[in-house]
């Protein structure tokens, strides 16, 4: 091809690149991405902010929900991954910015602004931590305040990892009241069932969640005022009230509009009546009184209407991450294989990533890319699918005998045609074996992705632990389970058909 053709070829190329990125961009400008953290309030409130700015937007506002704890999200919204989300004053003041807990609004705005960032808008309530106890217990044991706990070291504390970790929590907690007790780690829905049932005595709350009276809990006292005021707000980019002012002025509508009962009384609907978020939000903006609606059963929530979104997007992620792996394995185990040191080496490291919890490596990639939902969660689902890939194709190139390999030298193969009709075709039955597992890690894992946004069945799973909701858990896990059955089911015709092709 002559070399100006060449060059005509590229430059076309070149600008159809940057008139996809700018309509990508403008695109961008145009939208309004909102996030949640990973607990039932955080849910609704991002269906609230969403509802309320939608009429003023050119296109629907993207909702990610249950992207995570603070860090992630936070992490989120300096990447530019998503716009705004609900926070809390003293998780901004003692968690973010690592500063004093009872920062006024324009103290964490001065500390916000060099990060691109701002927090406006308080809501109307104040829902803060706290311990509580069953209220029988606390009365046997003559338990009112934190101060009392310290008299009875032999209670088990059960606390979510969240507030174990943060400055602002556990810690803190424990230093300012002399508390000799170690807490097991539990997700935050999981310890309501944990408390009801006795199998702790004590864990952490949000004064707003509609548990505590349902279940017979006791709110302790902090009588020596640890805790700070966790009035929520908006934490949002800087540059978002000029680039959508029309949403962002019916966003500063909600200043005030929420109370401690209203949003009790939404989390309620979620929590306990198993009422759909954006339905929940959708009425409190309305002004109207909720509307009761029969529990869904199971069946309604497996075969329910987003049952073939998710499927597609977890078949997506599971597809391209585990073609992605094979792509890359294949070859570089075949590279390396002539060189056992190297080989050893290569597939060391491989191995070491299976070591890496999959959350932990979401993070990381969260920071390192500065992105949330499809590509961080295909990169990492790529990386664990790459061991098995990997040594499969080591395994079945070593399978093949020492005399087929001379005996295709001897017909006059290269080396390179030594691979390709002898070696790789009698390995090809254990390379599918390493493709066949690591397609069934990556259905597992892939339900993961939801943490970040990235949906798959995963997405009913976290909301199903945010709730404590184990009928919308298994909606999650059955399709799961389901997909890898069938990749199973397609493995073994695969090779029931090479079998059969063989004789």
């Amino acid at each position: 091809m002559p070399s100006h053709r060449r060059a005509s070829i590229v430059l076309l190329l070149a600008s159809l690149l940057l008139l996809c990125m700018a309509r990508g961009a403008l695109a961008q400008d145009d939208a309004l991405r909102v996030g949640s953290k990973r607990f039932t309030e955080s849910y609704i409130l991002a269906e609230v902010l969403a509802q309320t700015a939608a009429p003023h937007l050119r296109t629907a506002p993207t909702v990610r929900q249950g992207l995570g704890n603070t860090a992630i999200v936070y992490e989120a919204l300096r990447s530019g991954a998503i716009d705004l989300y609900a926070e809390y004053t003293g998780t901004i003041s003692a968690e973010l910015l690592r500063g004093p807990p009872s920062m006024s609004l324009a103290a964490m705005n001065a500390q916000l602004a060099p990060l691109g960032l701002a927090a406006a808008i308080p809501l109307g309530f104040n829902d803060g931590y706290a311990l509580a106890m069953r209220a029988s217990e606390a009365q046997r044991l003559g338990v009112q305040s934190l101060s009392d706990l310290a008299r009875h070291p032999t209670l088990k504390f059960g606390l979510s990892n969240e507030f174990i970790g943060r400055a602002d929590g556990w810690r803190g907690v424990a230093a300012h009241y002399s508390l000799p007790q170690t807490p097991t780690g539990l997700d935050h829905g999981l310890a309501y069932d944990a408390i009801g049932a006795g199998q702790v005595d004590v864990i952490d709350i949000y004064t707003t969640d509609a548990k505590i009276d349902h279940l017979g809990l006791l709110v302790l006292k902090d009588d020596r005022a640890y805790f700070p005021r966790y009035d929520a707000v908006v934490l949002h980019r800087v540059d978002l009230p000029r680039r959508l002012p029309e949403a962002w002025a019916a966003l500063q509508k909600l200043e005030g509009r929420i109370d401690e009962r209203a949003m009790i009384a939404m989390n309620a609907r979620a929590e306990l009546q198993s009422q759909a978020f954006d339905v929940i939000a959708r009425d409190f903006l309305a002004g109207g009184a909720a509307q009761t609606t029969a529990r869904p059963g199971f069946i309604d929530r497996l075969f329910g209407s987003d049952l073939g979104r998710l499927a597609r997007q977890h078949l997506m992620l599971v597809a391209l991450s585990v073609g992605i792996a094979t792509l890359i394995g294949v070859p570089l185990a075949v590279a390396v294989f002539p060189y056992v040191r190297v080989r050893a080496v290569v597939l060391g490291i491989t191995g070491l990533m299976q070591t890496v919890p999959s959350l932990a490596l979401l993070a990381v990639l969260i920071s390192a890319l500065g992105a949330i939902g499809t590509l961080p969660a295909l990169i990492a689902l790529t990386l664990y699918a790459l061991l098995p890939i990997m040594r499969n194709a080591v395994t079945g190139l070593a399978d093949v005998s020492a005399g087929l390999k001379q005996a295709g030298t001897a017909l006059g193969m290269t080396a390179v045609q030594n691979l390709q009709l002898v070696q790789l075709p009698l390995a090809l039955p254990t390379l599918i074996a390493g493709v066949r597992t690591a397609t069934t890690i990556a259905i597992g894992t892939a339900t993961i992705a939801a943490f970040i946004g990235a949906g798959g069945f995963g997405e009913r799973i976290v909301t199903g632990l945010a709730l404590n909701d184990k009928q919308l858990l298994l909606a999650g896990a059955v399709p799961a389970a389901a997909l890898a059955l069938l990749s199973e089911a397609l493995f073994e015709l695969l090779e029931y058909a090479m079998r059969r092709r063989r004789r």
